[in-house]
């Protein structure tokens, strides 16, 4: 998903190149040739150093993490790559330090930090779903299926280093009184679907705390296995993007990894590959793989709290019927 710029958010983009431009001097050697790829959450821009070296620098909306909580996502990163996880390596400042912190005048301090940019091509989109034949998905989704794995089983024995901080995709992070990623309920265009919703949402807190949360089924996960996220090189595939990674269920992930592929002709394919790839590194139970259902309806939910929270923009406008409808459809299914 992109977001239409607007004067505020054009105001912000041109604080964010400022930050960038200024953060640069704070590495080690020289750089050029900056280009913004990518405006979301984060402002990341390409840069290449002399020697021809290609690197990613992020620029990070004020107040998403704190210093702690970006340290963390760094730091497992850092963990991940050197475990031979296909994920982005870290670069540190000059200072050793691995994310700076940029201030400009009447503007909020802003976070930066740089990354080896992976050369590769997405899986697909979520603007243009679909459009990858079946073979070709079925092939790319056994090795998303493999790495989710290689993920969930890297972090249940990593051991966190002190004072190691992510929020956190629990029940109260996706259907709480004030979910992560916002109040889902506010969300004026829910309207005569809310009491639905809310049903499922009770339904969804009691398997939930049933099903509690053991490291086999819990713990660090990526929480954006979306095909913008999922590079294919050279028969590898490799995994970009950890802004909103914590800790969560599983299953939460694989959830992600197919939810915008339900209701389009590839699902089931793209579903199997899934599961089998995943099987082919890490347990998974059948009882657990049939609570599917539960954790597509939470993941539909986070995106009615990203709409609602950016509802003034004209992709949030875009998305909302599209995301209200699938959400009920999902609890309806969930509820049969």
């Amino acid at each position: 998903m992109t977001e239409t710029l607007t004067p505020v958010r054009d105001e912000q983009l041109a604080t964010m190149n400022e930050a960038a431009e200024r953060a640069l001097a704070r590495w080690p050697g020289r750089f050029h040739d900056m280009t913004l790829v990518k405006y979301r959450e984060n402002a990341v821009y390409s840069i290449y150093d002399d020697a021809g070296q290609r690197f990613a620098l992020r620029v990070h909306r004020p107040g998403y993490h704190s210093d702690a909580e970006l340290l963390s996502e760094l730091q497992w990163m850092s963990a991940l790559a050197t475990a031979g996880v296909p994920v982005p390596g870290i670069v540190a400042a000059r200072d050793g330090a691995l994310f700076v912190k940029i201030e400009l005048p009447e503007k909020p301090v802003m976070q930066v930090d740089m990354l080896v940019w992976l050369a590769g091509k997405p899986i697909g989109s979520i603007e243009d779903i679909g459009a990858t034949e079946t073979a070709e998905l079925r092939a790319h989704y056994l090795k998303v299926g493999a790495l989710a794995a290689r993920v969930h089983t890297f972090g249940e024995s990593w051991p966190m280093p002190d004072g190691f901080a992510r929020h956190a995709w629990d029940a109260g992070g996706l259907i709480g009184e004030d979910p992560f990623w916002g109040k889902f309920r506010d969300l004026p265009a829910l309207d005569e679907h809310r009491d639905f919703i809310e049903a499922a949402c009770r339904k969804a807190e009691r398997e939930l705390a049933a099903l509690g949360r053991p490291a086999s089924v819990y713990g660090l996960i990526h929480a954006d296995f979306v095909p913008e996220n999922l590079l294919h090189a050279d028969g590898s595939l490799l995994l970009i993007d950890f802004d909103d990674a914590g800790f969560g269920w599983h299953m939460f992930e694989l959830a992600t990894a197919l939810y915008f592929y339900v209701d389009t002709p590839q699902y089931e394919a793209v579903r199997d590959a899934l599961v089998a790839g995943y099987r082919t590194e890490r347990p998974l139970s059948d009882a657990h793989w049939a609570q599917l259902p539960l954790f597509l309806l939470l993941r539909s939910i986070t995106y009615l709290s990203w709409v609602h929270t950016r509802r003034e923009t004209e992709t949030a406008q875009e998305l909302t019927p599209m995301f209200v409808e699938r959400t009920v459809e999902l609890a309806r299914r969930y509820l049969m």
